[in-house]
């Protein structure tokens, strides 16, 4: 599958590569995938398969590079967004990576999504010295910058930190719980059991009474969902992905077992997951957040959500204002056109990386108060804070104060 921005389809003219100096400016510099028309940026998703809800994400981002054409582009050059579909599927993500990079010649990869696919193509895009830029995935080993120094997180937190902040919460909030971990069997999800631990520090042994890992193979995970449930557990932490997480809620509700049900921050989707779960089934269930409701009426008059929903109405009406993956897509273009701003005229994966790494209390306005984006050549994780949410009826409310991961990345 191949989605390219609605604005991003024109034909351009051809200006010759370069990788030192061109004719229009002494300052100008390029590589592949980009010229004085445009800049080409490769993306994978999974349109399709188990995690397809996330496919809103790369949908989102496309209708927002066609409004930034429309505009004029980024200094005069349009955004060429090529968008495949891997399926959720690592190696059909490793046959997408090499199609962008040898095939459609990108400048970089942007927002490529999934622990599985990113893990597949991480060496590879090192290997060739290609930005994969802005991952959506928690996994810690993609803010490694000695080791992979081409690949960068985006907006969410690492999965360790992530646990740290749940941990934080469980602490204050139910000290003598007993938690049952469901998670993907990936890096991710070792990383979150990882880093709950360390933050549960010596009541990790006592208050983790099951874990159990699931494969993205798998048709249901009903069986792990019973498991955790004859263990005893009164907390269920749920690090499975939009399908799964769903099925989940479904599950739990059908064996009618009542646990405090903490959902990952990357499956709080209303639209893609607890809607169809069954808002009956959900009430009540907790989750983490960096961004703000758009289901949420505290931000009707917010300037920022007036704009993320303008934007819905006029350059992405088939987007559903309810999922949240729509309003991600929204918040990671922003942040990746602040970064080509700063490129200026030197178009170079070096210079790409460099900007990326240099981002500085960048705010996109459906960020909520007090969340800013920092990144430095040794912080490749612009994510550090959280707040706790809430299901009340059909919206996210709000519990506590927003609270700092402290997990040692």
């Amino acid at each position: 599958m191949k989605l390219i921005s609605r604005m991003a389809c024109i034909t351009f003219v051809s200006v010759p590569l370069m990788s030192a100096v061109t004719s229009g400016s002494a300052q100008t510099r390029y590589e592949t995938g980009a010229t004085d028309a445009e800049i080409k940026i490769g993306n994978i998703m999974p349109y399709s398969g188990a995690a397809s809800a996330g496919g809103a994400i790369g949908r989102a981002e496309a209708a927002y590079f066609a409004m930034i054409n429309g505009a004029g582009g980024i200094d005069g050059r349009k955004i060429n967004f090529i968008t495949y579909d891997d399926a959720y599927s690592p190696p059909k993500a490793v046959e997408q990576a090499r199609k962008l990079v040898e095939g459609d010649e990108v400048l970089f990869v942007f927002s490529p999504f999934g622990t599985p696919s990113n893990a597949a193509i991480q060496k590879y895009l090192n290997a060739r010295r290609v930005p994969q830029l802005f991952v959506f995935s928690g996994a810690s080993r993609f803010a490694d910058p000695r080791n992979f120094p081409w690949t960068m997180m985006g907006w969410l937190p690492t999965y360790r930190l992530e646990a740290s902040i749940h941990a934080k919460y469980l602490l204050k909030e139910k000290p003598l719980a007993r938690i049952g971990v469901l998670y993907q069997n990936d890096d991710g999800g070792k990383d979150y059991l990882k880093g709950l631990k360390e933050a549960l520090g010596e009541k990790a042994g006592s208050m983790i009474v099951a874990e159990e890992s699931f494969d993205v193979a798998e048709p249901t995970i009903d069986t792990h969902i019973a498991k955790l449930k004859a263990s005893g557990a009164d907390t269920l932490i749920d690090l499975a992905p939009p399908k799964f997480a769903a099925q989940a809620i479904k599950r739990v509700a059908a064996f009618e077992w009542r646990p405090l049900h903490i959902l990952a921050s990357f499956s709080k989707s209303l639209g893609g997951v607890i809607k169809p779960a069954g808002l009956e089934n959900a009430q009540g269930i907790i989750s983490a957040t960096i961004s703000k409701d758009p289901e949420d009426r505290h931000w009707e008059n917010d300037p920022g959500m007036k704009a993320y929903n303008e934007f819905l109405t006029k350059a992405f009406p088939e987007g559903d204002r309810r999922d949240s993956n729509s309003l991600i897509g929204y918040g990671l273009a922003q942040m990746l056109v602040q970064v080509l701003k700063q490129c200026g005229d030197v178009l170079t994966r070096e210079n790409v990386m460099k900007q990326a790494t240099n981002l500085k209390d960048f705010r996109s306005e459906v960020l909520l108060p007090g969340i800013k984006i920092n990144t430095s050549s040794t912080n490749y994780t612009p994510v550090s804070q959280m707040q706790m949410i809430r299901l009340n009826g059909e919206e996210w409310e709000p519990v506590g104060d927003v609270i700092s991961g402290d997990i040692d990345q």
